[in-house]
């Protein structure tokens, strides 16, 4: 057995740390340890209600042991938009938050985006959306579509969803897996359908390397 060597031992030290790297980079939330939300299509994401004030959000996500973040401002078509970031902070790791959602001057609350790796479970018709495998989600979702509807929709990305749903299966990476997240929307008065609520540039710049 040839001797190890200081440049072998520099080398797997070097590999140990980043592998931690890698598990700091997508620390992945047990399901037992994630809060228990459930969806009702158009109206709300767990404690936040479509057309909520920023003040309301704040307190609803408070009572769920969310800390609301910084906040970005942008446009929405002519109004102002702002974003909010919502991280449990217990939670382990950095990067992305838990939940970020989006404000349209008076119509309030326009969509919410929960996120894979640590983002709340959410539960939309019985379905588990959050943290899943996209195939087996994919799986349930249009299966339970069938058996409802006779058929499913399909996102712009191509994931299946309920056509009354307001919801978008988004995947994430979480190191050499892919995990689901998901976004979900209202339309309102400047925005009629689904795809109009959702701010993508904001919403690719909210979670860099995760979408």
């Amino acid at each position: 057995m040839a001797d190890v060597t200081a440049e072998d031992r520099a080398r797997a030290t070097a590999q140990d740390q980043a592998r931690q790297c890698l598990i700091d980079h997508w620390p992945v939330t047990p399901e037992a340890d994630r809060v228990q939300w459930e969806a009702v299509p158009l109206e709300r994401v767990g404690p936040l209600r479509f057309g909520a004030g920023t003040a309301e959000a704040v307190a609803a996500m408070r009572e769920q042991g969310y800390r609301a973040g910084e906040s970005w401002n942008s446009r929405f078509a002519d109004l102002a938009q702002i974003r909010i970031g919502f991280r449990r902070p217990d939670r382990p790791g950095w990067g992305a938050n838990d939940v970020d959602a989006w404000f349209v001057d008076t119509i309030g609350l326009t969509c919410v985006a929960v996120h894979a790796l640590s983002g709340p479970q959410v539960t939309l018709e019985g379905i588990r959306l959050i943290g899943r495998v996209p195939s087996e989600l994919l799986l349930e979702t249009a299966a339970h579509l069938i058996a409802r509807d006779g058929g499913v929709s399909y996102t712009v990305h191509g994931e299946v969803t309920g056509e009354d749903w307001g919801m978008m299966p988004r995947p994430h990476r979480a190191g050499d897996r892919l995990l689901t997240g998901a976004v979900f929307g209202r339309p309102n008065a400047r925005a009629g359908t689904m795809y109009d609520c959702v701010p993508f540039d904001d919403l690719q710049r909210a979670t860099t390397g995760l979408w």
